[in-house]
């Protein structure tokens, strides 16, 4: 759905194509539109793995995890073997390999990672994924794998952990990187690169909160943070095109214990193979 681009700070751009669709269904009608941002907010896009993480894919010992809250199945990566266990999210359209300079780093440092495919992504079933399904992923394999002593996680990875802590995830400390903070604001931000009109954004708030019994905004990284006592680091790009570093921010303000990297011209996925940002991951893990 989006374009690729090698500039770090510059935002995916969603295809003419797919806008002018929405554009032509939206005059159409509104059920219509709204149904087809329903479809293209909950698929995410499976890319290829690329040649860069192929040592941790190969090396993790893989297994097929059933989520009953969810009644699907997700696919985990045992990366490296050590009683300090490591918990890796990835983003949306990610892999449970996307974090792989940060889990090498890690296993020098004495720690062994777990990490897995999100539902719909990777190699997990599936074609659709909402975050409560990342939630509930994450709270199964740390009944399966667990303890753990950090949770780390990436864009919506870090909006997971965060809401996942609040729901009785065990950590000594918690990384949030590039995370996403307010769903209206996601809602709000995806029907605006779609060209759509503001009350689309609305109504597929209303859907989905109709279809789940729940309030979107329940979900939203600040007000999961309030229940967060553990030690919270927060990464995010002064220049993220995709998370503005106010989602960051506000965050931060909302933690009992947090602390705030902001970095330069990273972007929103190449922060994570940035070596000073890595550093700051092992130092605040090793900090007491």
């Amino acid at each position: 759905m989006a374009k690729k681009t090698n500039n770090p700070t510059q935002s995916l751009k969603i295809p003419q194509i797919i806008k002018i669709y929405s554009k032509v269904l939206a005059f159409i009608s509104v059920k219509l539109v709204t149904s087809f941002a329903v479809k293209l907010f909950t698929t995410p896009i499976k890319h290829k793995l690329p040649k860069r993480e192929l040592e941790m894919e190969q090396n993790s010992i893989q297994k097929k995890i059933f989520v009953p809250a969810i009644n699907k199945s997700v696919v985990a990566y045992e990366y490296g073997k050590s009683e300090k266990k490591i918990l890796l999210v990835h983003g949306w359209s990610g892999r449970g390999t996307q974090l792989f300079k940060i889990a090498d780093e890690l296993l020098k440092n004495g720690y062994s990672t777990i990490s897995f495919d999100a539902p719909a992504h990777g190699k997990s079933e599936g074609k659709t994924t909402i975050m409560s399904e990342f939630i509930a992923s994450i709270l199964e394999i740390e009944k399966q794998y667990g303890p753990f002593e950090i949770a780390i996680g990436h864009s919506l990875g870090g909006m997971s952990v965060l809401n996942a802590i609040k729901d009785g995830l065990q950590v000594k400390k918690a990384i949030i990187i590039g995370s996403g903070d307010i769903v209206q604001d996601i809602l709000d931000e995806f029907i605006s690169k779609l060209g759509l009109k503001p009350e689309i954004s609305t109504r597929l708030r209303d859907y989905f909160e109709n279809k789940y019994q729940l309030k979107m905004n329940d979900f939203s990284a600040y007000r999961a943070a309030q229940n967060v006592q553990v030690p919270t680091l927060v990464i995010h790009d002064n220049h993220d095109p995709e998370v503005p570093v106010k989602a960051g921010i506000h965050i931060h303000k909302y933690l009992q214990n947090g602390t705030l990297f902001l970095t330069d011209n990273l972007g929103h996925r190449k922060i994570l193979g940035n070596q000073n940002v890595i550093k700051k991951i092992i130092d605040f893990i090793k900090s007491t």
